[in-house]
């Protein structure tokens, strides 16, 4: 599964109203630390995708969903299960890392 790019517009219908638990990175253009965890997400993604749904966000482009869950630095990742906000991990981390962090928080 490849992560998908959503913005503002289908954020409740991907993300609040999803059946699965949805991980979204918030990052931007910009920023190496997003850069750098982008391919593990990736990989991770291929991985574990029937248990949870990954998608990116870019907060230069969608403002009002960052704001709404207080992303003060990128990336920043929001595991959400049943609509609501469950985990919140900031910056980079290591692929192993970040599967214990998701596999933890679903």
């Amino acid at each position: 599964m490849s992560i998908k790019a959503i913005k503002e517009d289908v954020f409740d219908n991907e993300v609040l109203n999803s059946e699965i638990p949805v991980l979204i990175d918030f990052w931007a253009e910009w920023c190496g630390p997003c850069k750098e965890i982008s391919p593990i997400l990736e990989e991770i993604s291929n991985e574990i995708g029937g248990k949870i749904k990954i998608l990116k966000l870019n907060i230069d482009e969608n403002p009002n969903i960052p704001n709404k869950y207080a992303v003060q630095s990128i990336p920043t990742l929001i595991i959400f299960k049943n609509g609501e906000p469950v985990a919140t991990k900031i910056g980079s981390a290591v692929k192993s890392e970040l599967l214990k962090w998701i596999e933890t928080s679903i």
